[in-house]
C-alpha cells in the first residue's frame, strides 16, 4: 500500500496515508529543475504549469505552477503584470481540473521558506484536486463564510472592490484573509477587472510580508473557492488566507500540546497589531 485515504471517526479528522513520498528528493541533486533548460522548464516561459512528479493525490491531480523563470523572485518582487498572468492561470487551472472526473475541490496554495517545508526555493505553488470538499473548506460552505464586514483595526487594505485584514480569531502569529468585498463563487468567475485590479492589491499585501521582519519571513498561502458543484454551494465566497509561524525575526510560535490536544490555540500576538504593522509597511 503507498496511498490510502482514512478517516477517524471519532476525532472527524481525515489522514492520506502517502507512503511512496518518502520516496521523493528533499533537495535536487543539481542545479534548479524549474530555472529555464531545467528539468520541468525546458522552454523559456512567464507562468509555467506541470503535473507534480511526486503527487500526494492521484495522478493527474496535483500540479505545480511556477510564477516566474527569475529563481530569486517572490509575489512581491513580481510585476503587476506578471501577478496578473498568475491569476489568469490560477483560474484556468481550476477550470481544467474540476473538468477531470474527481476533480470536486481544487485548492491552491504556497509554502513558503525552508521553516514550513519548502524544498525548492523558486518561487512556485502547487494546485491539488480533491475528489471530495475537504473538511475544513466545507465547515466554511456550510457557515456561509463572508468577509469581516467592519474589521476596524485589523484592517490593512481595502482597494478596488477587494478587503485585506487581519483574522479576529487568528491562529497563528500573521493570520491574513483577502477577499472581494462582494461575492464571487471562485478563480474563474472573478471579472477581468477584479483580476486586474487583485495584481497591485497581491503585490502590495506580500510586499507588506516580506517587510514585517528584519528578515523574509517563511508563510502558506491557499485560495478558498466554490467546489465544482457550484449549486450546493450559492453562498461560496472567494478569499486566500496567508499565514506566517513567526511571533518574532526569526523566531516561530510552536503549536503546543495542548492545543493539539484541544483544537484550542493559545496566540501570543494581537491580530491588531500585526495589521497597523503590515499597514506601515506598506508606507
Amino acid at each position: 500500500m503507498t496511498r490510502e485515504f482514512r478517516f477517524d471517526p471519532f476525532t472527524e479528522t481525515s489522514v492520506h496515508i502517502v507512503a511512496d513520498r518518502q520516496n521523493r528528493p528533499n533537495l535536487p541533486s543539481s542545479g534548479c529543475p524549474f530555472c529555464v533548460g531545467g528539468l520541468e522548464a525546458p522552454e523559456n516561459y512567464s507562468v509555467h504549469t506541470f503535473p507534480n512528479r511526486w503527487p500526494a493525490l492521484e495522478a493527474g491531480y496535483c500540479e505545480v505552477v511556477l510564477y516566474s523563470p527569475q529563481h530569486d523572485a517572490r509575489l512581491s518582487t513580481l510585476s503587476t503584470e506578471n501577478i496578473a498572468e498568475l491569476v489568469d492561470v490560477w483560474a484556468q487551472r481550476t477550470t481544467a481540473l474540476q473538468a477531470l472526473p474527481n476533480g470536486e475541490c481544487v485548492v491552491i496554495f504556497e509554502n513558503n521558506g525552508a521553516e514550513i517545508g519548502a524544498t525548492i526555493p523558486h518561487p512556485h505553488g502547487q494546485i491539488y484536486a480533491f475528489d471530495h470538499v475537504p473538511q475544513r473548506v466545507a465547515a466554511q460552505l456550510k457557515n456561509n463564510w463572508f468577509p469581516d464586514a467592519d474589521p476596524g483595526d485589523r484592517l490593512i487594505l481595502e482597494r478596488d472592490g477587494w478587503r485585506v485584514w487581519a483574522e479576529y480569531a487568528a491562529v497563528h502569529p500573521v493570520t491574513i484573509r483577502l477577499a472581494p468585498i462582494n461575492r464571487v463563487a471562485d478563480l474563474p468567475s472573478l471579472a477581468p477587472e477584479l483580476r486586474q485590479s487583485l495584481a497591485p492589491v497581491l503585490h502590495e499585501v506580500f510586499s507588506a510580508l516580506d517587510n514585517l521582519f528584519e528578515d523574509l519571513p517563511p508563510y502558506m498561502m491557499w485560495w478558498n473557492q466554490a467546489p465544482r458543484s457550484h449549486a450546493e454551494w450559492p453562498d461560496a465566497w472567494l478569499n486566500m488566507e496567508i499565514i506566517s509561524p513567526w511571533r518574532a525575526n526569526g523566531v516561530p510560535r510552536y503549536i503546543a500540546g495542548v492545543e493539539v490536544a484541544t483544537g484550542e490555540y493559545f496566540n501570543p500576538v494581537d491580530p491588531a497589531d500585526v495589521a497597523r504593522r503590515l499597514r506601515d509597511a506598506m508606507n
